[in-house]
């Protein structure tokens, strides 16, 4: 029998892929790029929308391709790497960065601003509160989909519709000179800049979430599920660009409101304001609560859902576990935990980006198995020595690595070790059949 979903069901999911995916990076960081890109606004926008967007729709394509899990994904990686990168990635999309920072940005956005004097107790009992909230819609994952594709995400795009709409309509600003990197490398800078969603190792995770949801609603089959999985990354990654597009059009336009902003949050809070006046800050309270808040919603979910496999501890106790811990990260201040995130990510992005490609191109390699080896293991050596420099070590002796500069010393290597991987491995294997006559 064919396995079919309404309509409806498509969108809902689409929408719950998508609030999963918009959350507090997505929010702060292109006001702040857009701003400082200024005139060189395309091609920053358009680096940045292929690490935000296109490597998330490509890393859900990825997972349906594959299988619809991890393990189809890392086949063909010994079982403790795959299981000991999935650790990391868990951990950092998780307990240790992403949502935390969901918690931070919707106090610092939502809340902070309604406070004349704001203490460090209100950001405590803010994200016990806003943890709570967020475990208790992560506690029964078969509802997800209804909860956050079906409610919470349709008021969440209608309050971004609005802010859009508003933006292009009464852009409250002109563009102005590029600052800084995004002058000479406006393109790079911005595809750089796409690392702080974190969406790519978000959509590692989230493809299996929704993979639940669809067999929640009777979708088993493996092509059916392939084919609403990827629907659902299109529907996301629409949704995505649209949003994206709109904040760094609204940073571009924000020099006269918010000039000299110390983040994309200030700029955003200061541009909305500016546009809606005194309920500007209501406006964009309501968006910021529900983008953070659904967020963490599925990265709670995501995370309690893969340990509970690895575990005898149960899915619903993961969920206190990572909800408390959370709560307690938060506390560190957003600052302070974006500048911890960012050498993690320039470490661990480029194996993601590996891992994705090498699941596109498997089917055409002689060797899979040693060419995921070697590829990553690269792609992971060469990222180390990026994150170093960004950590503020000394690594000035690689700087006749092409594209070291710019941040991106591990990409020539890694695609170099790709295109090996086409022959070394049929020479491995025509080696061993000689010796073997």
């Amino acid at each position: 029998m064919k396995q079919t979903l309404k309509l409806t069901d498509i969108i809902a999911v689409g929408f719950m892929l998508f609030a999963f995916f918009l959350g507090a990076g997505n929010i702060i960081f292109p006001p702040i790029a857009g701003q400082l890109a200024g005139e060189h606004l395309l091609p920053a926008m358009t680096g940045f929308l292929i690490t935000a967007v296109g490597l998330p729709l490509m890393t859900i394509i990825a997972i349906a391709v594959a299988g619809g899990s991890w393990d189809h994904l890392t086949k063909d990686l010994p079982k403790q790497a795959a299981t000991m990168i999935a650790v990391m990635i868990f951990i950092i999309i998780g307990p240790a960065f992403a949502a935390p920072r969901t918690g931070l940005v919707a106090y610092e956005m939502a809340v902070k601003p309604f406070f004349i004097d704001a203490q460090q107790s209100h950001l405590t009992l803010f994200s016990i509160l806003f943890f709570v909230v967020a475990m208790f819609f992560a506690w029964s994952q078969g509802k997800l989909i209804d909860v956050i594709g079906k409610v919470l995400t349709p008021a969440l795009f209608i309050g971004l519709l609005v802010l859009a709409v508003a933006v292009f309509l009464n852009p409250q600003g002109e563009m102005v000179a590029a600052q800084g990197e995004y002058l000479t490398q406006p393109l790079t800078k911005g595809f750089l800049e796409g690392y702080n969603t974190m969406d790519t190792f978000g959509a590692l995770m989230f493809g299996m979430l929704i993979v639940d949801a669809l067999r929640s609603k009777g979708i088993t089959e493996r092509a059916a599920t392939t084919k609403y999985l990827i629907s659902a990354a299109c529907i996301a990654a629409a949704g995505l660009a649209f949003v994206y597009i709109s904040l760094f059009y609204l940073g571009a336009t924000s020099s006269v409101v918010a000039f000299g902003a110390e983040n994309g949050g200030v700029v955003l809070s200061q541009y909305v304001q500016a546009l809606f006046g005194p309920y500007g800050q209501i406006v964009l309270s309501t968006i910021v609560l529900l983008a953070c808040l659904t967020t963490a919603i599925g990265l709670i979910s995501a995370c309690s859902d893969y340990f509970c496999t690895l575990t005898p501890i149960s899915y619903k106790s993961w969920v206190i576990i990572i909800g408390v811990a959370c709560a307690i990260v938060a506390n560190v201040g957003l600052s302070e935990l974006i500048a911890l995130s960012i050498p993690v990510l320039f470490a661990l992005y480029p194996v993601a980006i590996a891992l994705i490609v090498l699941t596109f191109l498997r089917g055409k390699l002689p060797n899979p198995a040693v060419a995921y080896r070697v590829v990553l293991l690269i792609a992971f050596l060469f990222a180390l020595i990026d994150a170093a420099k960004v950590a503020g070590v000394d690594v000035s002796a690689f700087n006749m690595l092409p594209l070291f500069e710019v941040g991106m010393g591990w990409l020539l290597p890694t695609l170099a070790a790709m295109i090996c991987m086409f022959f070394i491995a049929t020479n491995v294997q025509q080696s061993v059949a000689k010796n073997a006559a």
